[in-house]
C-alpha cells in the first residue's frame, strides 16, 4: 500500500502518468485507497456486533452480548395456559450448550408473571419467572449466581423483544446503575407431546440483588417522592425515559422502578425496567395512560417534577450529547434490525437531540410539570 501511494505521489509531481486514469480524476485515488480500509472497518465492526457475536470463551450470563440458545423442556401447554393471579410453579429443565458444545441441563421451576403481558387477550406468550433450586447442576452452569430470573417472552412477534433489549443496553451506556439484559433464542419442548415450537427471541433480565451488588449498594424498598431521589440520578433517569418516549413509570408506586442506596441516610437512586410501552420500542399494543391526554407513545412527555431553573438540566444535556454517537451506533450497527426500524428510530432520536439543543424547545418540554393545567402532576400506577 505504501509503495502504491508513493508511486501515485511521484507520478502526479512529475507528470509521468498524464494518460493514467488516476491523473484524470485524483479523487479516484482516494476512493480506491479508502474503499478497502472502509470495507475492513465494516467487516471488523460486524464481527463484534452484539447481534451476531458468537464466542468459544465461557462468560457469565450477563458478561457478554452474544445470543444464548436455550431450550425449556416441560409441560409447555400447562405453563402457558396458567394465566391466573396466583400461578403455580411448573417443573421444567433449562438446557443450553457450553462454549465447548457440551450440553447443560438445569432443573428449574417456571411460572407466569407480569400484569398486562400475562393476560391472554393481550399477549400470546406470557412473561416467565424461572426459579433455580440449589444443586450441583446449577453450580456448574452460567446460572450459578441466580436464584431466579425474569424471562421476557414475545408478546406479538419477537422483534419487539429485540427492540426492548436494545433499550436496556442503551441505559447501560448511560449508567452502570441499570439492569443488564441478555438476548436469548428460546425453544419450547413439550414433554407431553414431544413437540418443539419454532425458536424465537426472548430476554433474560438481571436480578435486582445482582444489579445492586454489582454497584456496591443495596436494594431500597421505601416508597418515596421523586424529589427524595438523588437529584442528578433522577434527572438522568427522567431524561432517559423522555428520550425513549416512555411514560409508564412512577417513583411513588415503584411502578417499573427499583430503588438502590448506599445505606441509611443516603438519597437513593431509581433504576428503570420494562420498556415495552415506550415509543422507541413501539409495540402494536403500546399506548399512554388515558389521563395523560397523549395521542400516542411516539409523542414524548417529560415525567419529572417541576424544575423552573433550566440551568439544572445543563449537566444531563451535556451527558446525553457526549453519548450521542454511542446511542445512535447501538441501532445503526445492529444487524438484527430491519432498515425501516433503524430509519424510524434515528428520526426519533433526532427529535430528542433537536429538543435538548434548542433552548426554547427544551424550556417548553422540561418545564411542563410546572404547568398548572398540564398533566405533569399525574402519577402512573400502571396499565392492567
Amino acid at each position: 500500500m505504501k509503495k502504491i501511494i508513493l508511486y501515485i505521489q511521484t507520478a502526479l509531481k512529475t507528470g509521468c502518468c498524464r494518460f493514467s486514469l488516476f491523473c484524470l480524476c485524483p479523487a479516484l485515488v482516494l476512493y480506491f485507497l479508502i474503499l478497502p480500509l472502509q470495507s475492513n472497518a465494516q467487516d471488523t465492526r460486524d464481527s463484534v456486533s452484539p447481534s451476531v457475536q458468537r464466542t468459544s470463551k465461557e462468560y457469565g450470563l450477563f458478561e457478554t452480548d452474544s445470543i444464548l440458545d436455550i431450550t425449556l423442556s416441560g409441560n409447555v401447554r400447562e405453563l402457558l395456559n396458567d394465566r391466573s393471579d396466583n400461578p403455580k410453579d411448573h417443573p421444567f429443565h433449562l438446557k443450553y450448550r457450553k462454549a465447548d458444545n457440551g450440553l447443560v441441563s438445569v432443573p428449574i421451576e417456571a411460572r407466569t408473571r407480569g400484569n398486562f403481558r400475562r393476560q391472554k387477550g393481550n399477549c400470546y406468550y406470557p412473561p416467565i419467572l424461572l426459579q433455580f433450586p440449589k444443586g450441583d447442576s446449577k453450580k456448574s452452569s452460567i446460572f450459578k449466581e441466580n436464584k431466579k430470573l425474569k424471562l421476557v417472552m414475545p408478546c406479538r412477534g419477537d422483534q419487539s423483544v429485540i427492540h426492548e433489549w436494545l433499550v436496556y443496553r442503551l441505559y447501560n451506556i448511560i449508567t452502570p446503575k441499570s439492569f443488564r439484559a441478555r438476548l436469548v433464542k428460546v425453544k419450547l419442548e413439550d414433554s407431553k407431546s414431544n413437540k418443539e415450537v419454532k425458536s424465537f427471541y426472548g430476554m433474560f433480565q438481571e436480578e435486582e440483588k445482582q444489579m445492586a451488588e454489582r454497584n456496591g449498594v443495596i436494594p431500597d424498598k421505601r416508597k418515596l417522592r421523586p424529589e427524595q431521589i438523588e437529584t442528578n440520578s433522577f434527572l438522568t433517569l427522567a431524561m432517559f425515559e423522555y428520550l425513549i418516549g416512555n411514560t409508564d413509570w412512577s417513583i411513588q408506586f415503584l411502578h417499573n422502578i427499583k430503588l438502590i442506596t448506599s445505606g441509611s441516610g443516603s438519597a437513593p437512586t431509581a433504576v428503570p425496567y420494562d420498556f415495552d410501552m415506550s415509543g422507541i420500542v413501539n409495540t402494536t399494543y403500546a399506548k399512554p395512560a388515558e389521563e395523560l391526554n397523549m395521542r400516542s407513545v411516539r409523542h414524548r412527555r417529560y415525567r419529572g417534577y417541576c424544575i423552573q431553573d433550566m440551568k439544572k438540566f445543563d449537566d444531563v444535556f451535556e451527558q446525553f450529547n457526549k453519548l450521542k454517537i454511542d446511542i445512535y451506533s447501538l441501532y445503526t450497527n445492529c444487524s438484527l434490525l430491519d432498515a425501516k426500524y433503524i430509519k424510524s428510530t434515528v428520526n426519533f432520536l433526532d427529535e430528542f437531540y433537536n429538543t435538548i439543543n434548542d433552548a426554547n424547545e427544551a424550556k417548553k418540554e422540561f418545564e411542563y410539570p410546572c404547568f398548572k393545567h398540564g398533566t405533569g402532576h399525574i402519577v402512573i400506577k400502571g396499565l392492567k
